[in-house]
């Protein structure tokens, strides 16, 4: 096959005697890792100007460059420009553009940050960052700010504060360790990191945000997967954006993965000349579900630094979430979702399906343009809910719930809530009254 030729090829000058078994050893391509400009040149055969040449090394210096062999053989040599893995992976000199309204944390991570290497952000849940280091750089990653630390990774001492915030907040029942990739960590570190959090009474669920089986395949080894079935229920989310990504080396880690018990899912983002495309986006989530990995978000990219270049209109999302609903399986759509900057959360955008709406009728169109009518029940009698779950008429054991006061929006819509609006501080109007 092409595919295994190109991968013996790198692995040759890489190594003038490579033992066969080297290539899918994970730390022997984390060891021969793409990490300049000059080694992706003579791996590739691909030779850029010395105008571009100065423009990259600019580029790599401010954002650094990592790429595994095995992600770097995906790469069309002989149409380069245009290959979405190479575009991903080495970036170019677009990135040094920086638009006002970028930012280096968009998200507003780090202020949300209650101790070090935590993000709390929603109320039942927290993102525990665990390594800044991937095994890969990519070109889009909204972290681009931390990633820079190559060397960076938290001590135990320093993990141990965020699992302590963990199980000082009772609150929490879902912990997602993110990073970097948190399956950079050593198999004795992920287990002992694991077995901390899962110790905690009310962590309900655990899971992992990892690249790995797009960008590295082989460290999903049988050890590891040993490792994370002692800590079901343990949820799995990677990142292919790409159908060139499901390669036969990507499907056997799925499998590992799937075969664990892991219910996994996927999260793509919209990328300029990459993936923008309904056909392209279909065919990958098609393979998805092929592979047993659930579609959960399509991302909008984010306002991070030297990301414009990949920025679609928002537009662009919508017309493919068109070319999607009806179209596929629902469990094959993904959510398409804008993280709000500033900390505002996932934002799900999607097209408008509700054409007019009455006191007892509901006028809808459907993927078709087909528009037909729902008839609202007539003798709908409200329940009012005072939150007071203990004497309510519904059949329903909350002894293991602890419910919270509902806020936002919801708190608008609950009963209990005698607010009619939600006010900015910076109202001018309402300053004016005080």
């Amino acid at each position: 096959m092409i595919y295994d030729q190109v991968q013996q090829q790198i692995a040759n000058k890489i190594e003038e005697e490579p033992r066969i078994s080297n290539w899918k050893d994970w730390k022997w391509q984390l060891k021969h890792s793409v990490r300049s400009l000059d080694k992706f040149e003579r791996l590739t055969g691909i030779n850029f100007e010395e105008e571009e040449k100065a423009g990259l090394r600019k580029t790599f210096e401010k954002f650094p460059l990592s790429i595994t062999p095995y992600y770097l053989s995906l790469i069309n040599k002989e149409n380069f420009r245009n290959d979405p893995v190479f575009k991903q992976a080495f970036g170019g000199i677009g990135e040094l553009v920086t638009l006002k309204s970028e930012l280096e944390d968009p998200l507003s991570e780090d202020r949300d940050s209650p101790v070090e290497g935590i993000t709390h952000r929603y109320p039942d849940r927290v993102l525990f960052h665990v390594s800044n280091i991937c095994s890969m750089y990519c070109r889009h990653c909204t972290r681009k700010r931390k990633v820079g630390d190559i060397d960076y990774v938290p001590s135990k001492a320093q993990l141990k504060k965020g699992i302590e915030y963990i199980a000082n907040t009772p609150q929490v029942r879902d912990v997602l360790l993110s990073g970097g990739d948190p399956f950079m960590l050593p198999d004795s570190v992920i287990d002992w990191l694991l077995s901390e959090i899962s110790a905690i009474p009310h962590v309900e669920i655990i899971r992992i945000g990892t690249r790995m089986p797009v960008v590295l395949p082989y460290r999903i080894t049988d050890e590891l997967v040993a490792i994370l079935k002692k800590y079901q229920p343990l949820w799995i989310n990677t990142h292919f954006n790409h159908p060139n990504e499901m390669t036969s080396s990507a499907k056997e880690a799925l499998a590992k993965l799937a075969d664990g018990g892991f219910p996994l899912g996927n999260q793509s983002v919209l990328l300029a000349d990459v993936n923008d495309c309904p056909r392209i986006m279909k065919s990958l989530l098609h393979k998805l579900v092929q592979n047993r990995v659930r579609p959960y978000y399509l991302y909008q990219c984010d306002l991070s630094e030297g990301l414009s270049h990949f920025r679609t209109p928002i537009g662009k999302g919508i017309e493919i979430m068109e070319s999607l609903i009806g179209h596929t399986s629902g469990f094959a759509r993904p959510t398409y979702v804008i993280d709000a900057p500033g900390g505002g959360g996932k934002i799900p955008v999607m097209p408008n399906y509700i054409i007019s709406w009455s006191t007892n009728k509901v006028v809808l169109r459907n993927y078709e343009g087909v528009i037909t009518t729902y008839k609202e029940p007539d003798s709908y009698e409200p329940k009012m809910c005072d939150r007071n779950c203990d004497e309510c008429n519904l059949d329903l054991n909350l002894k293991e719930i602890d419910e919270s006061e509902a806020i936002g929006i919801e708190g608008l819509l609950s009963d209990s809530n005698d607010s009619i609006s939600l006010i900015p501080e910076d109202n001018e109007r309402h300053s004016r009254r005080d």
